[in-house]
């Protein structure tokens, strides 16, 4: 047996811890450079033509709510349950499309490991 248990992992200088870690650092900037420009990027979601728009950033945070004038007086309850509901729809399909982009550019800093280790 020996000593060293990184040894078994490519004995005789096989494994190089240093460029590991500095490996592990360059995804860890990458990675916080790309959620910063998430911040930036704004996507919209929505519905009934218009009626309700919501917008998110590209981390998906809700960020504004616009509802087109004229389109609901508020004077029925049954309107603002419309209203309600039309926000969550615009959400939902806004919160799609940040996935997506969020998925793009993280997807290979997020779940990929680090490359080499098999």
């Amino acid at each position: 047996m020996t000593q060293n248990p990184f040894d078994a992992l490519g004995g005789a200088g096989g494994f190089d811890m240093n460029a590991l870690l500095a490996q592990a650092q360059q995804m860890q900037e990458q990675l916080a450079s790309a959620q910063e420009k998430l911040q930036e990027v704004r996507v919209d979601g929505t519905v009934a033509g218009g009626a309700v728009t919501v917008t998110l950033n590209g981390a998906g945070e809700l960020v504004g709510v616009a509802v087109k004038a004229g389109e609901f007086d508020g004077n029925e309850p049954d309107e603002l349950e419309d209203l309600g509901d039309m926000i969550v729809a615009a959400y939902r399909d806004a919160k799609a499309k940040a996935d997506a982009i969020a998925g793009q550019a993280l997807g290979p800093l997020a779940g990929g490991g680090l490359p080499g280790l098999g």
